[in-house]
């Protein structure tokens, strides 16, 4: 849940309240649990494997913090109580309706592709994580340009000579790769996205791979604060001695969404698609 919004936290107790009518135990992470005031929470990273939903009140940036985590093949409802809401696609006044359908087994589930992120370096152990979204190499506000070699399944691609590099999932292509020039990928392609940020040559164009690649991308030569963030929540500092590993998650999410509305109608509402002007 958004633990900032009051909106969510009433939301959330109507349907703790609503739970408990229909005789469902309902489980609350720690967080959330402190916003309604309830008891006998349990940690995110662990919910999962409680639950048979996942309900998230919140924004798009509340949904990628649960997605980060093992979930399995739980559902995930999400609701947005925030601003934009691509992922959290339905209003607050369809949370009754979607959460009675999920009940009943009629709702929607839509597969969201994830991608893994590992970075490995002779400094140190592997790191590996999940994003829904993207993973994002950039520089700091006050460096340089950095160069980025990129190889895809073992063959060279290019040296990206830019202020950084994004590669996206199909979902998270509406979020900063589309900021960056990169373009709109169907939701449910089995593809990846790699954009450039600012590229120095106007020919580092982004380039569309399939879901199964593996992108590998090292950093050339020493540069001040470069840093590797995965869905725009996680951040690490990275240099010339580390490669990252990117490669398709071997474990999707599945996103209730909902079948009447289609996607180019939700690029309709979010991005004033077919607005007339003046």
């Amino acid at each position: 849940m958004k633990t900032t919004s009051p909106e969510a936290a009433e939301l959330g107790r109507q349907l703790i309240a609503e739970l408990e009518r229909l005789g469902i135990d309902p489980v609350v992470d720690t967080e959330s649990c402190t916003a309604f005031g309830c008891e006998g929470s349990v940690d995110r990273a662990g919910l999962a494997s409680q639950v048979d939903l996942i309900v998230v009140l919140g924004g798009d940036g509340t949904l990628l913090s649960v997605t980060r985590d093992e979930i399995g093949d739980t559902p995930v409802l999400g609701i947005n109580m925030g601003s934009l809401g691509f992922l959290t696609e339905h209003s607050a006044d369809s949370l009754f309706p979607m959460l009675a359908k999920a009940l009943e087994g009629t709702a929607h589930l839509e597969r969201r592709e994830r991608l893994q992120v590992t970075i490995s370096s002779s400094d140190h152990e592997p790191t590996s994580a999940r994003v829904l979204n993207d993973a994002v190499i950039n520089k700091g506000a006050l460096a340089r340009m950095i160069v980025l070699s990129v190889h895809v399944d073992g063959t060279f691609v290019s040296h990206f000579r830019a202020d950084g590099l994004i590669v996206s999932t199909p979902t998270g292509s509406t979020a900063y790769n589309l900021s960056a020039g990169g373009p709109i990928l169907y939701p449910t392609l089995d593809a990846m996205v790699v954009t450039p940020i600012c590229p120095h040559a106007l020919t580092n164009r982004p380039i569309v791979l399939a879901l199964d690649s593996v992108v590998e991308i090292r950093l050339e030569g020493p540069a001040e604060k470069v840093y590797l963030t995965l869905d725009g929540q996680q951040g690490f500092p990275i240099s010339d001695r580390d490669l990252v590993r990117i490669e398709r998650c071997p474990e999707p999410i599945q996103l209730i969404t909902e079948p009447s509305r289609s996607y180019f109608q939700v690029l309709h509402h979010k991005l004033k698609w077919g607005e007339r002007r003046g």
